[in-house]
């Protein structure tokens, strides 16, 4: 889902299919359909997959927006051993998913046209 990170607000993050594996301040937790995570301002996270099928979670927070200093990507080994964790800790969204996004095409927006939603 994410780099190992930190922010200035909560957030709340509940499975609802598959499996998934929690890392929160360093230690590792299974999650599995219907639980439920509540990650306070400040604590160190990050989920990744954990089964053999995908998992589908709903996350809500604000990712520190606003809220005294935004994120901070933190360096954890159990998060590296899942690809999740940054080299050296750092601020910037850009320098901490670098690697992640770098073959990936640019995005770019593009105007709504009406008709191409279906109606009703």
């Amino acid at each position: 889902m994410a780099m190992y990170h930190r922010e200035n607000a909560q957030e709340g993050f509940l499975v609802i299919t598959g499996e998934c594996l929690l890392i929160v301040e360093g230690e590792e937790r299974r999650l599995v359909p219907w639980d439920f995570f509540h990650c306070p301002p400040g604590t160190e996270h990050v989920i990744v997959g954990g089964g053999n099928a995908p998992a589908v979670v709903l996350a809500v927070g604000g990712r520190g927006r606003g809220i005294g200093g935004g994120v901070d990507y933190r360096v954890c080994e159990a998060a590296a051993r899942y690809g999740a964790s940054v080299a050296r800790e750092t601020s910037d969204a850009r320098e901490a998913y670098a690697e992640a996004t770098a073959g990936l095409p640019r995005s770019k927006w593009i105007t709504y046209i009406d008709g191409w939603l279906p109606e009703g």
